[in-house]
């Protein structure tokens, strides 16, 4: 199979992990194609970004306040059929609900959500929205571009600086995640890093878009210590927490910057 080809189908296979886009069928279907297609997770979210952020862009348009900010976020979680939620709530349950690594991993594999998912989950939707009510439509638009890229970049950088400690016969990932290489990381994080390079033909300012990605890398370095900590490394649902809370530090971060910038208090 020729290297072109190959990639195709490893950014069609990222589509059908993340998504629930329809994409063409694979044919062909290598076991480690989903740890390979690693290197296109963040362009995938990139693509959901964009579409999410023509949502908050066009609804703000028509109407004010949370609205466009909610219609986004919702966009966002029809696309990827919850994918990165579920495995937030999984996560928030099992590092607060159990006492040992191995009760955390089975609280986590458990399907009905707690109530530190339910909590955890409630309050990163509602923390997004209200970060994003604060900023104007073009800077909303970029932000939710820049924080669905960045979150799947963090995600990936979490595969190879972490152990992969999840059940092997019961995980939503099969095979198990191989380790990737530094190449496949670099790779991702420069498409994590695509929305930046048009920030010189839009009015968003790079102190904000700095607060922003710091905010996001903030949470998502503590999210993965913590894993660490309690668990002894990563699974599935801990990618997917980490990407959600790298959103929600990065809409803070840009929310922040541009109260700061405007002189609120």
């Amino acid at each position: 199979m020729n290297f072109l080809r190959l990639q195709a189908l490893l950014f069609l296979c990222a589509v059908q992990f993340l998504t629930r886009i329809p994409t063409p069928r694979l044919g062909a279907f290598e076991p480690d194609w989903i740890s390979r297609s690693a290197r296109y997770f963040p362009f995938v979210g990139l693509l959901v970004g964009l579409v999410c952020a023509g949502v908050f862009w066009g609804a703000s348009q028509v109407w004010s306040g949370a609205l466009p900010a909610i219609l986004a976020i919702a966009v966002g979680v029809l696309v990827t059929g919850a994918f990165h939620e579920d495995g937030l709530a999984d996560t928030f349950d099992g590092l607060g609900g159990g006492g040992t690594p191995e009760r955390r991993l089975e609280i986590m594999k458990d399907s009905r959500i707690g109530t530190y998912g339910a909590l955890g989950l409630g309050l990163t939707l509602a923390l997004k929205a209200a970060a994003l009510v604060d900023l104007p439509p073009v800077l909303g638009a970029w932000a939710i571009a820049a924080a669905h890229a960045g979150g799947r970049g963090a995600s990936v950088l979490a595969m190879r600086l972490l152990a992969y400690v999840g059940h092997l016969e019961r995980g939503k990932w099969k095979p198990a995640p191989a380790g990737l290489a530094w190449a496949e990381v670099l790779t991702a994080l420069v498409f994590a890093g695509l929305p930046l390079a048009v920030l010189p033909f839009t009015t968003v300012s790079w102190t904000t878009a700095a607060a922003g990605l710091v905010g996001g890398g903030l949470l998502a370095v503590a999210l993965a210590l913590t894993a660490r900590s309690l668990l002894g490394g990563y699974t599935g649902d801990v990618l997917g927490a980490i990407e959600q809370v790298f959103e929600l530090g990065a809409m803070l971060g840009f929310a922040g910057a541009v109260a700061l910038l405007q002189g609120r208090p």
